[in-house]
């Protein structure tokens, strides 16, 4: 099955679909598709590149790999789709928010608007499988995704990068910090926010360095429902 994203992703990612790496890693989840209950479903893997456009990423917000409960993961890193139960990570995502910028919170996990704006919600890892955490971890998604991360590093317009966390941290080295900017605090969940992320005001601190760069601004409030 040909990826098929349908926006200028294509052209930055087809010479990695190409790849030996990623030709495994296809066949890989061929066979985990067939055999397990993988999340996010196999339509929306590719979802946050979709809804993000290459040209059109002014942030990027990367988690680790996909919620891997019942009906959460579609494809965004930290989203869940709409129904379902807003996560702990999320939660504290939405506390620091209205902290930061006196964002009400909604009752739901859906940041879809996010995306529409700019923010690429961008996991390390695109697949698990359910109730196994980390479970397609080493298994080309990296590769994958790191190149990613290089090609909007590399591109003329600059973008504002929020790493929360080890394994984001990681990635600093793919970036070129003397054109982008990185936001980084530990990670909101539950067992390491009060480290350092609540209070660290990412979101005003990206909308500043969005409007430094000639950029609007993320209008970070969500709609209090979802269609």
């Amino acid at each position: 099955m040909k990826v098929i994203i349908d926006n200028d992703w294509q052209q930055v990612l087809e010479p990695e679909f190409e790849k030996d790496y990623y030709q495994k890693l296809r066949q890989y989840l061929k066979k985990e598709y067939a055999t397990q209950t993988i999340y996010p479903d196999m339509y929306h893997i590719f979802q946050a590149f979709k809804w993000t456009p290459f040209s059109k990423v002014k942030v990027v917000i990367l988690g680790q790999d996909p919620y891997h409960g019942p009906h959460q993961a579609h494809g965004l890193s930290f989203s869940v789709q709409p129904g379902v139960k807003t996560p702990p990570s999320l939660v504290n995502i939405y506390k620091e928010l209205e902290s930061d910028l006196g964002v009400k919170p909604v009752q739901h996990g859906y940041l879809k608007k996010w995306a529409d704006q700019g923010v690429l919600l961008l996991n390390s890892v695109l697949t698990v499988r359910g109730g196994v955490a980390f479970s397609h971890q080493g298994m080309g998604w990296e590769r994958l995704t790191d190149s990613a991360i290089k090609a909007l590093s590399d591109r003329e317009q600059p973008v504002v990068f929020i790493l929360w966390g080890k394994a984001a941290r990681d990635k600093i080295a793919l970036i070129d910090q003397s054109r982008n900017v990185i936001i980084q605090s530990a990670h909101p969940s539950p067992l390491s926010a009060y480290r350092g992320f609540f209070g660290s005001k990412p979101f005003s601190k990206t909308n500043e360095a969005l409007i430094a760069m000639g950029e609007q601004p993320i209008d970070w409030q969500l709609p209090e429902s979802v269609d």
